[in-house]
């Protein structure tokens, strides 16, 4: 037997910590079936891969039409329609509309082609035999107020477009997160392995819950072996119980070399007998490297081997201060779903989280409900409010970012640790950051100057202009093209950072010419036509329903479209000064100093 191992330079406890958290435990990935994937943590990045929902769709019950056909509509002065048809949701529309008509369409039904707008029935009256539902080609419909393009109609890819950044590595499984991969058709995930944690309990003493206890001989029933069993299932693990070795020098070595070689990790406790200690002494003294041996602490002296990693429990709601007013339908009782940050000073905020009936992503966006009574009309800014929690163990993400969708920043947020980043568009970004909601806002096309709040960590330039099919078969050369050719343009919404360089570069072109940029605009087809993630117009186009989309580079190459450049711009990653030592924030810019490992195959992408 080797010289017994004495506990001589006793470890502190931050260092016991700190050796505890550098242990390696990787059990690696695997990928199961969605209905088994609850409560499991993703082991890889998952990007939409169709727009959900995957077509245009009705908001409401009424008439779908064409927008500018509405123009000047009033009560008074109604504009009126020839109704050609119904169109029910789950069914596929038979008609096409023809100027002056209109369809009655359900809510969550398939908008019919050539109509970009919806009326509320409210806001109509009917003409005519109304018990054939509009099937009596004679039937018309008035209509009492004007729309614009895109009024009360859910565009396809308005909850989650294809592209877009689904869910982050690192993301534990819950219903709202499973609904939305069932919502993008995904039935098999990549998951984090369960790391097999062995669990050894060593002494004479103990007796195995079950087995016959002899009190008047010292025994006790072993507590920790089902203990620790129950805190690595709940931390995500799967434990495996080893047979009680005592304190048998050899039966225990046995035990600890069996659980060693079948386990990714080993806990063993109990025994104050010197000969246990030496056993797992020399056990990961030969096996592996001893990062410790003693603790500075009573009681736990001794070494325990065991990382178990998890939320610290938390009790199922929450109490923050309302980030910006939330309103609501009067009469209404209004569950509102909401996402949790923490400020600057450690205090939570308590932000909405809302894209409306039916949207898969307000759920995984969001990290429980505040309840709104009927009476209530409003949440004011700094409102104490108490959140309902969609689960106990639901924390703020490390990082709340908001503003441009941008393949560039999904990268970079797949190197934090929980972060959660909502894709509003650069001009609303700016807007939640000045009112004090996410840590870090990304800003393209944006020049303006910073807030007094506000600080600059970094940044890259990315190239935009037209994505046209394959080939450009219909050699567009420039916007000139779409303002004098009969070319349909997918647009992005004006909230968009492209949007706003793509208006810039048609005021240039509008100063050429010595003609008012809305006379521009005017004679591009489909410039009030949006899709809300930045690759959405470039699948569009890649499907045949547009001549040119609105896009970058890199979103051309990926979908193999040609490309037709128009500019440069610029990204910008601002931060909230208050919350710029947030860890999540530092390691954020820490990233940023250093883009071009995540830039080399992004095309016309560059860090600056």
């Amino acid at each position: 037997m080797s010289e017994r191992k004495q506990f001589r330079d006793l470890a502190s406890p931050a260092e016991a910590h700190e050796a505890i958290a550098s242990l390696d435990l990787d059990p690696g990935t695997e990928t199961i079936p969605l209905d088994a994937a609850e409560g499991r943590v993703l082991a890889e990045r998952v990007d939409a891969t169709l727009d959900v929902p995957g077509f245009d769709r009705s908001a409401l019950d009424g008439y779908a039409l064409r927008a500018r056909e509405t123009f000047g509509a009033t009560e008074t002065d109604p504009a009126t329609f020839d109704l050609v048809g119904t169109v029910e949701a789950g069914e596929r529309p038979t008609v096409n509309l023809d100027p002056g008509e209109a369809v009655e369409i359900a809510t969550g039904a398939v908008m019919p082609p050539d109509a970009d707008a919806m009326v509320a029935v409210e806001r109509t009256d009917r003409l005519g035999d109304e018990s054939e539902a509009g099937d009596d080609p004679g039937e018309r419909v008035a209509v009492r107020t004007s729309v614009t393009p895109g009024e009360n109609v859910m565009p396809a890819g308005a909850d989650i477009a294809a592209g877009e950044r689904a869910l982050g590595s690192g993301t534990r499984l819950t219903a709202r997160e499973i609904g939305l991969l069932a919502a993008l058709g995904v039935d098999r995930v990549p998951v984090r392995a369960k790391p097999r944690v062995g669990i050894v309990s060593t002494g004479d003493e103990l007796v195995r819950v079950g087995e016959n206890l002899d009190s008047e001989a010292g025994q006790i029933y072993d507590v920790n072996s089902d203990a620790t069993a129950a805190a690595v299932r709940e931390a995500g693990g799967e434990p495996v119980v080893y047979p009680h070795a005592g304190d048998d020098y050899d039966a225990l070595e046995e035990v600890l070399r069996e659980a060693a070689a079948e386990c990714d990790l080993v806990c063993s406790s109990g025994s104050t007998s010197a000969s246990a200690v030496d056993v797992i002494y020399r056990v990961i003294e030969e096996q592996g490297d001893l990062l410790l041996h003693g603790v500075a602490i009573k009681p736990g002296k001794p070494m325990l081997v065991g990382r178990l990693e998890g939320p610290e429990p938390v009790t199922a709601t929450a109490r923050g201060r309302m980030a910006i007013e939330e309103r609501a339908e009067e009469g209404r009782h209004r569950l509102v779903p909401v996402g949790l940050v923490e400020n600057g000073a450690g205090e939570t905020l308590v932000y909405p989280v809302d894209k409306g009936s039916g949207a898969t992503t307000s759920l995984v966006e969001a990290d429980g409900i505040v309840e709104m009574d009927a009476e209530v009309a409003y949440l004011d800014t700094g409102e104490a409010v108490t959140v309902e929690l969609f689960s106990p163990d639901v924390r703020p993400p490390t990082l709340l970012g908001v503003g441009e969708d941008d393949p560039l920043l999904s990268r970079l947020l797949d190197r934090s640790d929980r972060p959660r980043y909502l894709g509003v568009g650069s001009r609303a970004g700016r807007r939640w950051l000045r009112d004090g909601v996410p840590d870090i806002v990304a800003v393209a096309g944006d020049t303006d100057e910073l807030d007094a709040d506000t600080i600059e960590i970094g940044g890259w330039t990315r190239e935009w202009g037209l994505v046209v099919p394959p080939g450009n078969p219909d050699d567009v050369a420039g916007l000139a093209d779409l303002v004098d050719r009969d070319l349909a343009l997918v647009n992005r919404p004006t909230a968009s950072g492209l949007r706003t360089s793509l208006g810039n570069a048609l005021a240039d072109l509008a100063d050429e010419r010595g003609v008012d940029r809305h006379e521009l605009v005017d004679a591009i087809d489909g410039f009030d036509f949006t899709l809300e993630a930045h690759e959405s117009p470039a699948r569009r186009v890649a499907a045949g329903g547009a001549n040119a989309g609105l896009g970058l580079r890199a979103t051309a190459a990926k979908l193999d479209c040609g490309f037709v450049p128009i500019d440069e711009e610029q990204v910008r990653v601002l931060a909230a000064a208050d919350r710029i030592e947030k860890p999540g924030v530092e390691a954020l810019g820490r990233e940023l100093d250093d883009l071009d490992e995540l830039c080399t195959d992004l095309p016309g992408f560059r860090g600056r």
